[in-house]
């Protein structure tokens, strides 16, 4: 097998899983003299679709007037493999663990006051989901103070990497690595890897397949 394909998420649930949990995403658009544009946003994944708050005006809202194909990215960084796990003179040998998700689609402006509510309060129970505030009601007049964009997949492409291409004893070697150095990452990037930290060491309790 490719490792192109081992690295491919095949699991849709992981995919919208991702999504929720990360914070930043980028959507990029062409600007009016033919140039990819990129911002990073926040946003929320809500019945399939990326849902974007933004200012009245600016330049990605005359990208997407122009030409409404955008891309929008996601990613996270687990861990950085230093050079000298695998060799201590060959820096070639530097790697990283990682998860992202590429979308391709189609981008509009949210009209309907009723999605425009339902999107700004998903936004906020994803950010503040402790609560303490009172829910935006579509009769209320910030919703014209803001433009919600909203971005309908046509493709999505995820891709990761956290110890799948290896083999059994090679993945246990490199998250005994990832352990003793300790990086701030580290249990959560060994989490993610299926991997428990224990009083004995560390357990395979999940193989990384997604």
């Amino acid at each position: 097998m490719q490792l192109i394909g081992i690295l491919k998420i095949n699991s849709f649930e992981k995919i919208k899983e991702f999504l929720r949990e990360e914070h930043v995403g980028r959507i990029s658009s062409i600007d009016g003299n033919g140039f990819p544009q990129i911002i990073p946003m926040n946003f929320v994944f809500l019945n399939d679709a990326i849902y974007i708050h933004s200012h009245v005006k600016g330049e990605k809202l005359d990208n997407i007037s122009r030409s409404n194909k955008v891309g929008f990215e996601v990613d996270r960084e687990l861990e950085f493999l230093p050079s000298y796990f695998e060799d201590p003179l060959d820096a070639s040998l530097a790697d990283t663990l990682y998860i992202s998700v590429v979308i391709k689609g189609i981008a509009s402006f949210v009209i309907d006051r009723e999605e425009k509510t339902l999107a700004l309060n998903g936004l906020m129970e994803k950010y503040q989901p402790e609560g303490q505030y009172d829910p935006i009601k579509s009769d209320m007049r910030v919703l014209d103070a803001v433009i919600v964009i909203k971005i309908i997949p046509e493709t999505i492409h995820g891709k990761y990497k956290i110890g799948q291409d290896l083999n059994s004893a090679d993945r246990m070697d490199l998250a005994k690595k990832i352990l003793k150095k300790n990086f701030p990452s580290s249990k959560q990037t060994l989490k993610i890897m299926g991997f428990e930290v224990t009083d004995d060491g560390l357990k395979m309790v999940d193989e990384p397949v997604w």
